[in-house]
C-alpha cells in the first residue's frame, strides 16, 4: 500500500494533470497536482514574484501564524471535528478560497491530514499547499461555464492566445475573458458572508467594497491595475501587499490612507472659581484605495 501512495505521489510529479482523473488522497498528491515549479523555467521573473506573494502560502495566515488553527481545534467553531480522524472537506468552508483546488481534487483524506499537521503545528507539510499557477490559469480562469464550459485540461488561460506553449501538459494558452477584469480576483476576494454553507462564514469584503463604493464614487481602476502595475512591461505577481514585508506593507497603507487631525484646548468654567481643561479632536481618515481596509 505505501509503495502505491510513493509510485502515485511520483507520477503526479512526473505527470501533473492527468492526475485529475483521480483525486489526490494525501497533501503531497494534491501538491504535485498542482505543482508549477517548471513554469519558473521560461518565466523565472513571475514565478519569483509569486513565490513571495500570499498566494504562495494561502493557508499560513499573517507571520508566524497557520489562519485555520480554529477550524481544526476540537470544540473551537461549528465546523471543528471531535478528533481529527473526523475531518472531512466540508471541514474547512475557507477552502473555497484558500485551497479551491481541494474541493474538486481531493479526497476527505487530505482535510484528516492537513487537521493533523495544524494541531501539530507541522507548517512545513502546510506550506505545501499553494495557490500556485494553475489554479488561476486554468482552474479560476472560466466564470461562466454555463456558456464557455469547464477549463481545458490541457491549456492555460491568460490575457492572449497561443497556439503552441512549450509544456508537456499545458500544449497551448487560450485567452480568459475575465484575466484582465475585478471578477478574476472577485472569485476569493468576495463579495461578503458566504451564506450557501450550513453555518454560514464572515469573510472577505474587498471585491463587494470594490462595487458597492469606489466604482459607485467615480473609480475606475481594476484590482490588476493597482496590485499587478507592469515592471518591465510584466505584470507583477507578487500582487502586493505581501503581509511578510511588513515595511514595504507599511508603505503601501500610508500612500492609500491619511489622516488630519484639528484640535482645540480651553478651559471650561465650571463655577466661578473651577475650570476644567477641555479638548476638542476632529479626526478624519481619507482613503484612496479601491475598497475599504482592513480586509481581505
Amino acid at each position: 500500500m505505501h509503495l502505491f501512495k510513493l509510485l502515485s505521489v511520483i507520477l503526479c510529479i512526473v505527470f501533473p494533470l492527468p492526475a485529475f482523473a483521480q483525486k489526490a488522497q494525501t497533501i503531497d498528491e494534491l501538491a504535485a497536482m498542482f505543482d508549477s515549479s517548471r513554469c519558473a523555467d521560461c518565466h523565472d521573473v513571475i514565478y519569483a514574484q509569486w513565490e513571495k506573494s500570499q498566494h504562495a502560502r494561502p493557508m499560513m495566515g499573517t507571520p508566524g501564524i497557520l489562519n485555520m488553527t480554529k477550524l481544526a481545534t476540537p470544540g473551537a467553531t461549528p465546523f471543528s471535528p471531535a478528533d481529527p480522524k473526523q475531518a472531512t472537506l466540508k471541514t474547512y468552508p475557507c477552502f473555497k478560497c484558500h485551497l479551491p483546488q481541494a474541493l474538486t481534487h481531493a479526497e476527505d483524506s487530505v482535510a484528516v491530514e492537513l487537521t493533523e499537521a495544524i494541531i501539530a503545528q507541522d507548517k512545513a507539510k502546510i506550506a505545501k499547499l499553494q495557490i500556485t499557477c494553475i489554479v488561476c490559469h486554468n482552474q479560476k480562469a472560466i466564470i461562466h461555464r454555463l456558456e464557455e464550459g469547464k477549463p481545458d485540461p490541457a491549456a492555460l488561460y491568460g490575457v492572449n492566445e497561443m497556439d503552441a506553449h512549450e509544456d508537456e501538459v499545458f500544449e497551448k494558452v487560450k485567452k480568459s475573458a475575465v484575466m484582465q477584469h475585478s471578477l478574476m480576483c472577485g472569485q476569493c476576494h468576495g463579495l461578503g458572508p458566504n451564506l450557501e454553507f450550513d453555518n454560514p462564514v464572515q469573510c472577505a469584503n474587498l471585491y463587494g467594497s470594490y462595487l458597492h463604493a469606489y466604482i459607485p464614487a467615480g473609480g475606475s481602476q481594476t484590482c490588476q491595475e493597482c496590485h499587478m502595475k507592469p515592471i518591465d512591461g510584466l505584470a507583477d505577481h507578487l500582487i502586493a501587499p505581501n503581509w511578510d514585508d511588513i515595511p514595504h506593507t507599511t508603505k503601501l497603507l500610508q500612500e492609500a490612507l491619511s489622516l488630519d487631525v484639528q484640535t482645540l484646548g480651553y478651559e471650561w468654567l465650571e463655577n466661578a472659581k473651577t475650570y476644567v481643561p477641555k479638548v476638542i479632536v476632529n479626526t478624519k481618515v481619507a482613503s484612496t484605495a479601491g475598497h475599504r481596509i482592513p480586509d481581505g
